[in-house]
């Protein structure tokens, strides 16, 4: 499965600053102060999002050469791009861990 670090160094300007935005929004400190962010748990989180795809990822379209761990990875990276592109973003994984509510459904990019 892709990491971070892959994603950020095979990626494009837009996917690097998105990286680099997901992680500044994992933080060492839980008030935010310390500026360096988390990047393990950033990268658990990550890896959870595409975790979480996968389970709730429709069949392939015929004739789809890519499996699913790869189409997963991509929307996961496009959820990056997105996410970087608004202001008030809370990473999923973050906010289900703060509300203690366990993820057991199935969610979809709809419902983050």
């Amino acid at each position: 499965m892709i990491t971070l670090h892959d994603v950020y160094e095979q990626g494009n300007e837009a996917v690097k600053d998105a990286v680099l935005a997901f992680g500044n929004r994992h933080p060492v400190s839980p008030d935010g102060a310390d500026v360096e962010p988390d990047w393990k748990g950033a990268e658990r989180h990550f890896t959870r999002m595409i975790e979480w795809i996968m389970r709730s990822a429709a069949p392939a379209p015929p004739g789809s050469t890519d499996g699913p761990v790869r189409r997963a990875e991509n929307a996961a990276i496009g959820f990056l791009l997105a996410a970087d592109a608004t202001l008030d973003y809370r990473c999923p994984v973050c906010v289900s861990l703060q509300t203690g509510r366990a993820v057991s459904h199935r969610p979809t990019l709809e419902t983050w």
